[in-house]
């Protein structure tokens, strides 16, 4: 990973870059935070974004004009786009208050012409910037060789790491039966084979692994499925395993990635309607098969949704991995409180200590996302990564957030504990209890078949808005079984989102607030959607959360008075689960803080 460009210093990437955009007559290129695959985290060859421009985080995109150029992130990175991008080459924008297709249109002018990189596009990114183009008479085109490609000169080769099978005792249905029952809608549709782009969707249709991505066991490929349900799969042939050559099966056959051009052609030309997903698939595909004169039927990736709803086995898996998570965590605090008094740890020594202790857990495969470690006012950063330049010590009368997530072969975890290091202030304290009000409404919600999560996102805001308050993130985002700890299609959120919860989905919950340059606090719980027990007088069938998550809330940052007796009634509830079932399997010393730790709450 690069650093970001010291203030007032020459950008002599920017100065490349923008020479090569003139050498082949263009006067822009738009560069996203992207792979082929649309995924959050990519390998070090796909960083793009942060090579040119210095930002790390898990969203954005930038726009480089021969005289303007422009960083545009969300509601998370505001703070953090401040810190590693330099004012002076690249406008800091917020994705949602001025989008680059705006931008774009503001600054373009009639007969200019912007390009970027099919590869890295959707077609409905696309769409959105060819809107802006055709408002002011700009052109947009694709070019065939990415131009950062061409300046960076150390850029990373592709990852190529083992692919495995992920055996049926931890996915809990057989490839063949997946495939089938995704065949099987195609058909509904009259069409002939779907095309997928999505390293989840693969690793969960084929029950495979790897190892391509940072914190997600992704095998990098492209896939085609058809309505017989055999697969071809383009993978790099370096990647599949002695062991996974077998696990297949002849319905599966292997291509190199080399191969999928001459597959869409000759499914185009032989009049077959392929299956896009115009949200996630490339638009190189899409181009494609258009010049061949192929079929595209337009909709989502049918995986997704599948994927989403997890069968008995997964759930089952999944409690078992929170059930060792949390006693991983529960020993991780039980040591911080003991040590941070002491002082001398720093935001990077706790996020290093709680990944060993995590390493000692069956399964453990890594950490599903970096860990987010955050002291006083790097706390207020939503999606703050701690590195040598930023990393604080450990202050007291502060608040310390630790957001934190393993992966398993049998499931995905992500935690976050707000911990009180001293003595916390009245509004911090306030405040943090505002925030768990809102978590239990929504942990303790009730809701009929049908509801979306978009429906129940203001549960969670409520208390917080009473006082003014309010959070610029979502609350909460679906999360697979050993595979991505973001995913779709179901979420909890402001922004409006039709797809219903269904039992088996995963999803967090974590509302938070920050104060810039003060404090950050955020309360998580993964929890799993249940079909609620049915009373005598109920007229719908009814859903609720299953809290999976088992760690206790630091009762120093609490204030009761803010509570109403069924709020107290539910952390006590949630303390003695957590207290009856880690005990057993936690040391002595750790044992006695647990205790401590989840001693019922009291009314003043």
């Amino acid at each position: 990973m690069t650093a970001s460009l010291p203030v007032g210093a020459p950008s002599d990437r920017l100065i490349n870059l923008r020479r090569v955009l003139s050498d082949q007559g263009v006067q822009g290129f738009i560069v996203p935070k992207a792979d082929e695959h649309q995924g959050e985290y990519i390998a070090l060859r796909s960083e793009r974004l942060e090579w040119l421009t210095g930002f790390s985080g898990s969203a954005g995109l930038a726009v480089v004009l021969q005289d303007a150029a422009a960083v545009f992130v969300d509601g998370r990175y505001t703070l953090q786009v401040g810190d590693e991008v330099n004012g002076e080459h690249f406008e800091h924008c917020h994705l949602v208050d001025n989008p680059p297709a705006d931008w774009i249109a503001e600054k373009l002018s009639d007969g200019d012409t912007i390009a970027y990189d099919a590869w890295l596009h959707t077609p409905n990114q696309v769409k959105r910037f060819q809107a802006a183009c055709d408002k002011v008479g700009a052109d947009l085109v694709s070019l065939d060789v990415n131009p950062i490609d061409t300046i960076w000169l150390d850029q990373p080769p592709p990852p190529i790491s083992p692919t495995r099978p992920h055996a049926e005792m931890f996915s809990g249905r057989s490839s063949t039966d997946k495939r089938e029952q995704i065949s099987s809608t195609l058909g509904d549709g009259d069409v002939d084979a779907l095309f997928l782009s999505s390293p989840d969707s693969i690793a969960w249709l084929l029950n495979i692994r790897g190892n391509d991505i940072p914190y997600t066991p992704f095998a990098l490929s492209f896939a085609i499925l058809h309505l017989d349900s055999s697969v071809d799969w383009f993978i790099d042939p370096a990647k599949p395993t002695h062991e996974l050559a077998g696990f297949l099966g002849p319905d599966i056959r292997l291509f190199p990635p080399s191969a999928l051009g001459e597959h869409l052609d000759q499914l185009a030309k032989t009049g077959k309607s392929i299956h896009l997903d115009f949200a996630t698939d490339p638009m190189w595909v899409y181009q494609r098969i258009d010049m061949h004169g192929g079929t595209i039927t337009q909709g989502s990736d049918p995986c997704q949704l599948a994927k989403a709803k997890k069968n008995t086995t997964e759930v089952n898996g999944i409690r078992n991995a929170h059930v060792r998570d949390g006693v991983a965590v529960c020993r991780f605090l039980a040591w911080l409180s003991d040590v941070a008094p002491q002082g001398g740890q720093s935001e990077m020594s706790i996020a290093t200590h709680l990944e060993k202790i995590r390493s000692e857990n069956e399964y453990f495969q890594g950490l599903s996302f970096p860990t987010i470690s955050g002291s006083g006012p790097n706390g207020a950063i939503v999606h703050y990564r701690v590195s040598e330049h930023s990393n604080r010590q450990l202050d007291q009368n502060s608040l310390l957030l630790v957001d934190s997530g393993g992966q398993y072969l049998d499931g995905t975890t992500d935690i976050t504990r707000t911990i009180p290091l001293g003595t916390p202030s009245d509004e911090m304290i306030d405040n943090f209890t505002r925030v768990l009000k809102g978590h239990i409404a929504l942990g303790s919600a009730r809701f009929p078949v049908g509801t979306s999560g978009s429906q129940l996102d203001a549960l969670a805001r409520l208390p917080l808005w009473k006082a003014g308050l309010d959070y610029d993130h979502g609350t909460g985002h679906g999360v697979g079984c050993y595979l991505s700890v973001h995913e779709g299609p179901q979420r909890i959120s402001k922004i409006a989102n039709s797809v219903a919860l269904e039992p088996g989905m995963i999803v967090s919950n974590e509302p938070g607030y920050y104060k810039t340059g003060a404090y950050g606090i955020r309360i998580e719980n993964l929890v799993a959607v249940k079909t609620a027990t049915r009373g005598p007088a109920a007229e719908k069938e009814m859903l609720e959360f299953e809290t999976l998550t088992l760690a206790p809330f630091d009762r120093g940052a609490i204030n009761t008075s803010l509570l109403n007796a069924e709020e107290i009634a539910w952390v006590n509830d949630y303390h003695q689960r957590v207290f009856d079932i880690l005990t057993p399997l936690l040391d002595k010393k750790t044992a006695a803080w647990l205790q401590q730790a989840t001693r019922p709450l009291t009314r003043p």
